[in-house]
């Protein structure tokens, strides 16, 4: 596999990991300074809600319409915020069980629409389908400025900003999607053995990569262009999380 290829593959898979790690920050320090501020668990759990309003409705509108175009019978769809136990549901969608690949393209449906979505809109609205090359070159100042720089051209820059913002951070599949990626996986693992066993020359493998290098690249750039915003909010909360717990000492 060329070189570019697999570094295109390595960086979307490091820039996915660091979302990930990200979103959950983000939720912890959000429902860490309202609580600190008004007392109220509900309270945070309801702002942390709004926050990624537009994540969440379509979070749960992905796992519906991938159930529906699978043949799987839906039950209750709900978009608010409950307990349990020690976690918080955001939204949930009752799903039949389909065997082990449909239940999960329906656990994965959230993460594909949303990058796709994201993708779009950094691409379309920001011009940012090029971040990937400007990253590639090391120089990480230009795609930050670059990115603030596209955000300061649109007049409706930080209403798609925030779309962005909780499209990518509620895309992440909960532990409920996850869990039936891990027989998916051994699959995967099963078939790719036997593939190379019958393919030693790897020449269909390395045409699937470079068809999918392309779509790759363009989530790359987007990741990038989300993962900007994030630290802003991360810098962002940590400077209040700091007013806050000052404030609250003295």
């Amino acid at each position: 596999m060329p070189t570019a290829t697999l570094a295109i593959f390595i960086a979307f898979a490091l820039l996915l990991l660091a979302l990930a790690w990200a979103s959950r920050t983000i939720g912890l320090l959000i429902q860490e300074i309202v609580y600190r501020l008004t007392g109220s668990g509900d309270m945070a759990m309801v702002i942390l809600f709004l926050v990624y309003l537009p994540g969440i409705f379509l979070h749960e509108v992905s796992h519906w319409t991938m159930a529906k175009l699978l043949g799987l019978k839906t039950g209750k769809f709900r978009v608010w915020p409950q307990k349990k136990g020690k976690y918080i549901g955001m939204g949930s969608v009752t799903v039949n069980r389909g065997g082990t690949v449909r239940d999960s393209l329906v656990g994965m449906a959230p993460l594909l629409a949303g990058s796709a979505l994201v993708a779009l809109i950094a691409g379309e609205v920001f011009g940012a389908d090029q971040l990937a090359g400007v990253w590639a070159q090391g120089n990480a100042w230009d795609v930050v400025s670059s990115i603030f720089d596209a955000l300061g051209r649109q007049q409706d820059g930080l209403v798609w900003a925030w779309a962005i913002f909780a499209i990518a951070n509620a895309m992440m599949p909960s532990a409920s999607d996850r869990e039936p990626l891990k027989m998916l996986v051994l699959y995967l693992v099963v078939v790719g053995s036997l593939y190379i066993l019958l393919d030693s020359s790897g020449q269909l493998f390395l045409q699937a990569a470079a068809w999918l290098a392309g779509p790759t690249r363009l989530l790359v750039s987007a990741l990038i262009f989300t993962l900007v915003i994030d630290g802003v909010i991360l810098a962002l909360l940590y400077t209040l999380q700091i007013v806050v717990a000052t404030l609250q000492r003295r």
